[in-house]
């Protein structure tokens, strides 16, 4: 089988690669360091066994192919049910598994994905539709309307009034969704907050799953080669990639993304450090360069 390495391209991954490969490195550590109390009361061994036990129910499975569950019903944002087949049948969709309370990721997929998508010289509502669907059963549509005008406002072309859904549901039929489409998440009643992974899907008219994009930065090209594949009905290949998760807080105090900010504090820092190696390379070797004066010139 044969793998694309889609997280990790040069047409805008590395960013989100550099990002996790700092994640990834840093995770064990700094999540030990996140459980201990204001005392340590909580050894690191705990912390490891209470993180893992958790992120253990985290992931997502790429189930190309996989027919989606189109006879499923859900909530619009403006009260009305509608089955997820209506959204089907005349274009490609993209389908992204968030919630709309999520303190951190899921509010970067979807302004990831926004900025994607004004990129392209596709439009929505018009080349594909875009589904947003709630993974917290107690959301109300409410509040999908408020998550919708944002990205309606934030998309800057007519078209995502009409074609980007905003859904909430019943918990029965996110499940059935999810694991469907992959998408492997768990609810922590300590934090009242979901523990999920990055990335959209992409699926064809006729609802079968043709493409993942993992991560949170979708370049455009990539996109726009995804719904050009769905729309045809093709199905694409399984992409390499590492996991982002939305579950990076303090038990003790019921902050949360910590983990990924100091991952953030540390990248920047190695950012200023490549920076100024590099300046302080560039200003030695232009120091070597100039041409040394010779002193009986300068007396003449």
């Amino acid at each position: 089988m044969r793998y694309e390495y889609g997280l990790w391209n040069l047409t805008g991954g590395w960013r989100f690669g550099a990002l996790t490969a700092l994640t990834l490195a840093s995770l064990a550590p700094l999540t030990a360091q996140l459980y201990r109390g204001p005392g340590g009361e909580i050894g690191e061994t705990a912390a490891r066994q209470e993180y893992e036990a958790i992120t253990s129910q985290v992931g997502i499975e790429q189930n190309l192919g996989k027919q989606l569950p189109l006879e499923l019903t859900f909530t619009d944002e403006t009260g009305k049910t509608a089955r997820l087949g209506d959204y089907f049948g005349k274009r490609p969709v993209i389908l992204v598994m968030a919630y709309y309370e999520c303190p951190m990721l899921c509010t970067v997929v979807l302004n990831e994905l926004t900025r994607a998508m004004n990129g392209l010289d596709l439009r929505i509502g018009k080349d594909f539709e875009v589904i947003t669907v709630s993974i917290s059963p107690t959301e109300t549509p409410e509040l999908a309307a408020k998550k919708k005008a944002n990205y309606v406002k934030a998309y800057n072309y007519d078209g995502a009034d009409k074609g980007w859904h905003f859904l909430v549901g019943e918990e029965k039929n996110i499940k059935q969704l999810a694991d469907a489409v992959g998408f492997k998440y768990v609810y922590d009643p300590k934090t009242k907050q979901y523990a999920h992974s990055a990335g959209i899907m992409i699926a064809t008219p006729d609802g079968k799953l043709s493409r993942y994009l993992i991560g949170v930065d979708f370049a455009p090209r990539d996109l726009k080669f995804a719904l050009a594949e769905s729309s045809q009905g093709k199905i694409g290949n399984p992409v390499l990639s590492a996991v982002l998760y939305c579950f990076q807080y303090d038990p003790s105090t019921g902050r949360y993304g910590v983990v990924i900010l100091r991952v953030i504090q540390l990248a920047g820092i190695i950012t200023v450090l490549s920076l100024a190696t590099l300046i302080g390379g560039a200003l030695l070797l232009e120091r070597r360069r100039k041409p040394k004066i010779d002193s009986s010139e300068v007396n003449e």
